[in-house]
């Protein structure tokens, strides 16, 4: 399996241990959004997620996009971290807010929910983490396992990542989750376009035709070198044999 190494560093991002320190010392910093903002993402959220949907954010961490959601008519959003930190930092800050929940979980094992629990799964940025934490391929596994058993027949994945299709449709396109899955490029915020560019600002809200496996075709050129990528996975019937590794112990607080 693949692992994109070069976009990783020392950290361990798949450790809960790093994030709890991570929150308590970016305490005073506020929320942090990955990668991009709701207003940004809107579009694709609205396409294919309509706002009666029950909502799993995996690792929520302290990012404003499920509250952005809830202003923006979204009525149901269960929100999961590893890190007992965020979580609980987040479940004061919107004690008052119905629409939001927050539990502490490791995504590899999410068995405190039951299978076709949600309509919907977006995951911006936590499946990068575990790709580059240790034993990688094992971990994603684990995480996209779940994520397909909880999701109900129909329902969305919707991945938002760095990875591009060389690195990311190893782990996501596999027959053993029966996903449908459309790929959308966007350019990373404050790209600014070259002088004499003829592309629509529109153009990324479209689908990217991919070949037959799932990658971009040969003459294909990203607008921005450091695009981002949506995959919206489509849950297409049943699926089977999801749990292939061991499952991780899950504590919920």
């Amino acid at each position: 399996m693949f692992m994109d190494e070069s976009a990783c560093n020392t950290y361990n991002y798949g450790d809960s241990v790093y994030w709890d320190a991570r929150y308590i010392h970016e305490a005073s910093a506020g929320s942090f959004d990955w990668y991009q903002r709701y207003q940004s993402l809107r579009p694709f959220v609205r396409k294919h997620i309509p706002t009666s949907s029950r909502v799993l954010m995996v690792g929520c961490g302290n990012a404003v996009m499920s509250e952005d959601m809830v202003k923006d008519g979204y009525e149901n959003i269960m929100n999961v971290d590893i890190s007992c930190v965020a979580i609980e930092m987040m479940r004061r800050k919107y004690e008052h807010v119905p629409q939001l929940k927050y539990l502490q979980m490791d995504v590899r094992d999410m068995g405190f929910f039951l299978d076709d629990s949600f309509d919907s799964v977006i995951d911006k940025g936590t499946l990068d983490s575990l790709m580059c934490g240790t034993d990688a391929p094992i971990s994603a596994s684990q995480m996209l396992g779940e994520v397909s058993r909880v999701l109900k027949p129909g329902g969305i994945y919707m991945l938002i990542t760095y990875g591009d299709p060389t690195v990311r449709m190893p782990h996501i396109n596999r027959p053993v989750y029966n996903w449908k899955i459309d790929l959308y490029i966007i350019p990373r915020p404050g790209f600014q376009k070259p002088p004499g560019s003829t592309s629509s600002p529109n153009s990324h809200l479209s689908p990217v035709p991919t070949t037959e496996k799932g990658m971009l075709p040969a003459d294909y050129v990203l607008e921005d070198p450091d695009s981002h990528f949506i995959y919206v996975c489509t849950k297409m019937g049943e699926t089977s044999n999801l749990n292939e590794s061991p499952a991780f112990s899950l504590t919920v607080r």
